[in-house]
């Protein structure tokens, strides 16, 4: 299946798109949002920051590190365990691996599967915040999320340097191979020549993109994150507190270095500047994909041209349909994403059991595939239509599984229950989709919905009654949305008429255009 990675700048916006066989596998988009980009905590950058506080009840502290928000330092990226205690902890890693070898099972094997690349906190001893960290200490940090809605960026102590091949970790002793690479003996291959390269007390992974390099090409990456290292700590004994260290690379530059792989055919951009900047980054670090640059030219953007503005606007939509008739609905809040499966229209050919299983199989495939686009994050619970038979909870169990191997982003997927839900996370360092192209509605203030007409003139008139009653209160204005005062004033109320037939009183019924539907105003003095 051919991959192309699609490029579109446009003024202070770079969208970057990778489709296999016209198919989004991932989706980034950077707006520069008038920041100036030197202050603004991009993922990768390195700070040498100050805690300003410490929270024991929450274990973890703010630190400044001179950008507009505190940074959040919680314990487990706060704590760095000693070379000695590092060791130790990797032993037990390994004791405990060949316990859960030893017990064949699938629970057993999935709880090796999240055991850690690096140290495993399971084994990391009791530490608490306050004996780690006090207000005032110096911290080197690096951003691991980027600031999110109303949060600041978070951070950790654990410094990584991503390289193209490898990522190198100056305070983590390990050497892992990316748990993308497969095949048992290439895994070997690739963590025999990391240890023969990596020195005492340091660390390093082979990413994905590794598979297949020989020593030389995987030491001369090491070299290169080696040297930025000792770059880095020069600049600390000059540095203030709090600043910048260390600028990682800029957007178009990490999407480059990480999505794009050995097997992407093409290169496509919409612009001379771009194709420059993308064939000086392809000498220095990609040279497999040189010649592989294309400049579009075609009067159609680009993202139309692909279908990928299309894609967009099915990412944006709380609902998405199914070409069997069925339906997605999908709705993210802070706290998690819900997807609600619907059979729709579709109403199969067989049974109402075989109508369900083949609604929910379809819907997987679109679930993981939306998860991507829209980079949802955190907790996210899929409502499956419910099957009563094990072995369809299964079948979809394992499809859905398989649908998110293509996702770069770490997964954990629990089984179907009993009511048919499926409890998952994703983790995600940048905004969502929806975050990053929209704004909270101004009418609804985020809410999505509004009182209706009828509820708000029912709350008028209960105020017009409390007002008549009151000696002395003969003129009586009301000031509302047109929709209500027509409807307050028309024969289905007629309040002006029965305020002067039951109380003597005068109503003034005004309609104004700059109130909100939910917005009135009530006004009263003698005559």
């Amino acid at each position: 299946m051919p991959k192309e990675l699609i490029i579109n700048e446009t003024y202070n916006e770079c969208r970057v798109a990778l489709l296999e066989n016209d198919e989004i596998l991932e989706l980034h988009i950077d707006r520069f949002k008038g920041h100036n980009l030197k202050n603004y905590p991009l993922v990768g950058n390195i700070y040498q920051g100050k805690v300003v506080r410490v929270l024991p009840g929450m274990q973890s502290a703010f630190v400044d590190i001179g950008t507009d928000r505190a940074a959040f330092l919680y314990i487990d990226d706060a704590y760095l365990p000693t070379l000695e205690e590092q060791r130790e902890i990797a032993e037990k890693v390994r004791e405990y691996q060949a316990e859960l070898e030893s017990k064949p099972g699938k629970i057993i094997h999935d709880e090796m599967s999240t055991l850690s690349e690096t140290v495993d906190l399971k084994f990391r001893p009791n530490v608490k915040i306050q004996d780690v960290l006090k207000e005032g200490d110096t911290v080197l940090v690096q951003v691991a999320k980027e600031p999110i809605s109303t949060k600041g960026p978070r951070v950790t102590r654990h410094i990584t340097l991503a390289g193209r091949h490898i990522v190198f970790m100056p305070f983590i002793e390990h050497a892992g191979v990316s748990r993308r690479i497969e095949k048992e003996e290439e895994r070997t291959r690739l963590k025999e020549i990391l240890d023969s390269i990596k020195q005492e007390g340091k660390g390093m992974i082979a990413r994905t993109v590794a598979e297949g390099q020989s020593y030389k090409t995987l030491k001369a990456d090491y070299n290169i994150l080696v040297k930025t290292w000792k770059d880095i700590q020069k600049k600390l004994t000059k540095a203030k507190v709090p600043s910048q260290i260390h600028t990682d690379l800029s957007f178009l530059q990490r999407c480059l270095r990480d999505i794009t792989g050995d097997d992407v055919d093409s290169i496509i951009v919409d612009n001379k500047s771009t194709q420059k900047q993308v064939e000086k980054f392809i000498v220095k670090y990609l040279p497999e994909m040189k010649g592989k640059v294309n400049l579009y030219s075609d009067e159609k953007p680009i993202f139309e041209h692909y279908a990928v503005d299309l894609e967009i606007e099915r990412g944006l939509s709380d609902k998405v349909f199914l070409k069997s008739g069925g339906s997605l609905n999908i709705d993210q809040t802070e706290a998690l994403v819900s997807v609600d499966v619907n059979t729709g229209r579709f109403v199969g050919k067989k049974s109402l059991e075989d109508t369900i299983l083949k609604t929910n199989l379809e819907a997987v495939k679109e679930i993981a595939y939306q998860l991507r686009l829209r980079n949802c994050g955190g907790l996210i619970i899929i409502d499956f239509i419910d099957m009563e038979k094990l072995e369809h909870r299964e079948s979809v169990y394992q499809t859905l599984l398989a649908a998110l191997k293509k996702d770069r982003s770490k997964t954990k997927v629990l089984p179907i229950s009993e009511l048919g839900l499926v409890e998952m996370t994703r983790k995600r360092t940048r905004d969502t989709l929806i975050r990053t192209m929209c704004e909270q509605c101004p009418y609804c203030e985020g809410t999505g919905k509004v009182k209706s007409v009828m509820t708000v003139c029912l709350e008028i008139i209960r105020e017009i009654m409390k007002t008549v009653q009151k000696p002395g209160k003969n003129k009586i204005q009301v000031f509302a949305h047109p929709e209500v005062s027509l409807k307050l004033s028309g024969s289905e109320f007629a309040i002006p008429e029965y305020v002067e037939e039951t109380f003597q009183k005068s109503l003034n019924i005004r309609a104004d255009n700059n109130y909100h539907v939910e917005q009135y105003e009530i006004f009263s003095n003698e005559y």
